[in-house]
């Protein structure tokens, strides 16, 4: 089970930008906002498993993606400070987070971050590998959001797909970084 570190009635929960906290941890996301599921094959058997766990909790699949990661933590821990910030030059969009629940299980690895002020966006996004009973090793991405700044509210419709065109890049990343480890 993931363990979530917030409760909604503390004062350290200010930070963050948005409500419903540690709601990529349930089965139904919060309505309001756009929800994003995208799930991917990376590999096979208890290698490839682990080897995709580490890459998604030590930041090592968002920095191969081309994201800039900075974080005092070397690993998903609650209340953890992460940004992740995309963009080519001068253009950077930074999004400041906050880890809200990790899960290190036998069969399941992965961690969630919530949206912290001065984030394009509110919400939530959880980024777990699962190790299948059939010995196949699946990448989810889960997410709810709505926009926070003026730029995302002028994106529109458009801020969705970008966000789900991250998703599948991720995907493909820690495949790559799977099939790496493999050959490596």
């Amino acid at each position: 089970m993931a363990r979530l570190i917030r409760d909604l009635a503390t004062p350290a929960a200010a930070p963050l930008n948005y409500r419903e906290v540690g709601a990529t941890a349930r089965d139904v996301l919060p309505g309001g906002y756009h929800h994003l599921h995208h799930m991917v094959r990376v590999g096979r058997g208890r290698d490839a498993f682990e080897c995709a766990g580490a890459a998604v909790t030590t930041w090592r699949m968002h920095r191969a993606s081309g994201a800039r990661v900075r974080s005092r933590s070397e690993r998903a821990e609650p209340g953890a400070f992460v940004e992740v910030s995309i963009g080519a030059g001068p253009v950077r969009f930074a999004a400041p987070c906050e880890v809200i629940w990790t899960a290190y299980e036998k069969d399941r690895i992965g961690f969630a971050y919530g949206t912290r002020a001065g984030h394009p966006e509110r919400g939530e996004e959880s980024f777990v590998v699962d190790l299948h009973p059939d010995g196949t090793v699946w990448f989810t991405v889960t997410a709810f959001s709505r926009p926070a700044a003026w730029y995302t509210r002028l994106g529109g419709r458009l801020v969705p797909v970008l966000q789900h065109a991250y998703a599948r890049r991720l995907g493909r990343t820690l495949r790559g970084v799977v099939a790496g480890q493999a050959t490596g």
